[in-house]
């Protein structure tokens, strides 16, 4: 492993801007199927939110900006996500389109979403959302690939947020989730995602999610390799661990020993954990840790957004020698 890395040259920010649609999640009991449920959990589910709650966890200040329906599951939202510590003031309320829902479909290996967001309020958002001052005045905005799926004004408003088009871009350093869901598009986005994460600043992409957009990935060097621009390149591994790329430099932190209850929200606070590392010192490492040890919350929870360890095992863990990290196991919680 080589030495850490610096950090971008990014400020310490006043604000981390997380755009990006969230939804009702309905879900049954654990151990049930969709089918087989009697009932069903009401909890709210949004890659941006996630990131933007788990950064307020970690004291930055995150700001979250949608659009939902003037309904009450866009009001539960719009709650939610403010008690978790979250700035909500740059979500407006659409008069005539409702809150998108999905439900979750446990499984013997994996958890199926369902989605019904077709002509939801986040759908209607346009590059105008950019012009906001919840925006503009942030040192940081975190985007990811699934809101371009949604329609095209959301398409044409990440891709003037990352200055893709409408010429440069006079905004925030950009982070960006490239967050694949094969659902959400009717054609293969492998192209469009690769340009779209190659004009970001700091990029979180999965070796799975390389390897379907973009053919054989095999290492984490492979998919620096095609995204050589951003200043800062996340590659995770799953169960394995993550490689941070900055610069000429990289680092690769082994995952944790975790009884995963659910892994769906387990990238997103990966991001926030890593976020808050790299926003907070210039050690590559450190901010790997902290992005597993955040991913931690959402692997032992069946929310999008849990608990996040404890904090002295966290200053443990983040200081650890090596040999102690990799036989750290998180205790359930």
């Amino acid at each position: 492993m080589t030495p850490p890395a610096t950090k971008p040259r990014l400020q310490h920010p006043t604000a981390v801007a997380c755009l990006g649609e969230t939804m009702a999640s309905l879900a049954p009991a654990a151990g049930a199927s969709l089918q087989a449920a009697g009932q069903l959990r009401l909890d709210i589910a949004g890659a941006e939110s996630n990131v933007a709650m788990y950064l307020a966890d970690h004291g930055v200040a995150a700001r979250w900006v949608s659009a939902v329906g003037d309904d009450p599951l866009g009001r539960l939202i719009r709650r939610r996500v403010a008690q978790a510590g979250v700035d909500v003031s740059g979500v407006h309320t659409d008069p005539n389109r409702p809150t998108g829902v999905m439900f979750k479909d446990p499984g013997p290996n994996a958890t199926r979403v369902h989605y019904y967001r077709r002509g939801s309020a986040a759908a209607a958002m346009t590059p105008t959302v950019l012009d906001q001052p919840c925006v503009t005045t942030a040192s940081l905005l975190h985007l990811s690939g699934i809101t371009p799926a949604l329609s095209d004004t959301c398409r044409d408003l990440v891709r003037t947020a990352t200055g893709l088009c409408h010429g440069p871009r006079h905004r925030p350093a950009v982070s960006f989730d490239v967050n694949f869901r094969p659902a959400l598009w009717r054609n293969h986005p492998g192209t469009f995602l690769r340009r779209l994460a190659n004009q970001a600043d700091i990029v979180f992409v999965g070796l799975d999610e390389a390897a379907s957009l973009w053919g054989r990935c095999p290492t984490a060097d492979t998919v620096r390799a095609l995204l050589p621009r951003p200043r800062i390149l996340v590659v995770k591994d799953g169960a394995v661990g993550a490689t941070a790329y900055c610069g000429g430099e990289s680092a690769f932190v082994p995952a944790l020993a975790i009884d995963v209850v659910e892994v769906v929200g387990a990238g997103d606070a990966f991001a926030a954990g890593f976020l808050a590392g790299v926003l907070e010192a210039d050690d590559l490492v450190r901010a790997l840790r902290l992005g597993h040890l955040t991913a931690a919350a959402a692997l032992r929870s069946s929310a999008d957004h849990g608990p996040l360890p404890q904090v002295d095992l966290v200053a443990q863990l983040l200081t650890a020698d090596t040999a102690a990290w990799a036989s750290a196991r998180i205790p359930e919680m």
